[in-house]
């Protein structure tokens, strides 16, 4: 068992948002749903938390009622290793939501992402300041992150 485990908390989505976000991302689960008993404070049987896994990575997600809701202050980073995953993660993850800039979206349920291709950490790490600056300024510039383009700025 991880030490550490993500907790999110939802209105009445975690167990929609729980199969959703197992239905995006390989080596997925839902491991496990418990309800509200009668002592409550949620209905007698309704969902109260979804433990699941994506990538091997537990979360738990809490039907808590509306009293909290997501910001940008927090945000999942999902590392991609190709341009097809960039966009497969893209399209799924932001379906319903809305994109940010430098690769960044909100889900339908408002949960923040950052879909980042392995690539850019490398082109940013260039000694080279004069490549990296160039790298930087075209991420900036995008909303979902463009290997090429990233590339492309960085040869100049």
């Amino acid at each position: 068992m991880q030490k550490i485990t993500t907790f999110l908390w939802f209105d009445d989505q975690a167990e929609q948002a729980a199969h959703h976000y197992t239905s995006v991302f390989e080596d997925s689960r839902v491991v496990e749903i418990q309800r509200y008993g009668e002592a409550g404070p949620g209905e007698p049987g309704t969902v109260m938390t979804v433990t699941f896994e994506l990538a091997g990575q537990r979360f738990i997600a809490l039907n808590g009622g509306p009293e909290f809701t997501f910001t940008e202050a927090i945000s999942l980073s999902v590392d991609c290793a190709t341009q097809e995953e960039v966009d497969r993660l893209w399209e799924r993850l932001g379906d319903g939501g809305e994109t940010g800039p430098c690769g960044w979206l909100k889900d339908k349920y408002g949960l923040s992402w950052q879909i980042v291709p392995r690539k850019l950490n490398e082109l940013l790490r260039d000694p080279d300041p004069a490549k990296s600056a160039r790298v930087m300024r075209a991420m900036l510039d995008m909303k979902k992150i463009d290997i090429q383009g990233l590339e492309d700025a960085y040869q100049g």
